[in-house]
């Protein structure tokens, strides 16, 4: 049994105010920091985030790390570029990769993973570490500038509904 993962439906185009707000979320920015650099209110990124969420028909309530990585599957964003070379990574740190991408659940992303649940949060630790990624979201931008993860939405493995 395959863990739950974001929809094939079709994606409803971000307006240009969400894409901006999107961008910044696709360059590691968190709701705080997007609120103070484009000058709106919290509550008014939040709902913004809301939005591209469900445009992006992630589930309600998924990481901010699937939801970058469904905006550059989807082409929704600029692509981010490497400042710096991918480092080598073991085919099950690659899985790992995958299932953070994709899941937000931490039982979902073991199961993904093939990991134990208990095993989860120290391969995370050390793929965090032997990435130098602040967290989940910015590992998956340094993933997908690395082009460690597919930026096709077809391209997905094990996309079901």
């Amino acid at each position: 049994m395959n863990p739950p993962v974001t929809t094939k439906a079709p994606i409803t185009p971000l307006t240009p105010t969400l894409r901006r707000v999107a961008q910044h979320l696709a360059n590691g920015l968190s709701a705080q920091e997007i609120a103070t650099q484009t000058v709106l209110s919290p509550v008014t990124i939040r709902q913004y985030l809301r939005d591209i969420r469900e445009s992006l028909h992630c589930p309600p309530r998924c990481k901010p790390a699937v939801i970058v990585h469904r905006l550059f599957t989807t082409q929704q964003v600029a692509s981010p570029t490497a400042d710096r070379p991918a480092p080598s990574l073991t085919p099950e740190q690659r899985l790992l990769l995958g299932a953070i991408a994709e899941h937000s659940d931490p039982r979902d992303i073991a199961v993904a993973a093939k990991l134990a649940p208990a095993d989860q949060r120290a391969a995370l630790d050390q793929l965090l570490a032997d990435t130098d990624a602040r967290d989940t979201t910015h590992l998956v931008i340094l993933a997908h500038s690395w082009k460690l993860l597919p930026t096709d939405t077809t391209a997905r493995s094990g996309a079901s509904q």
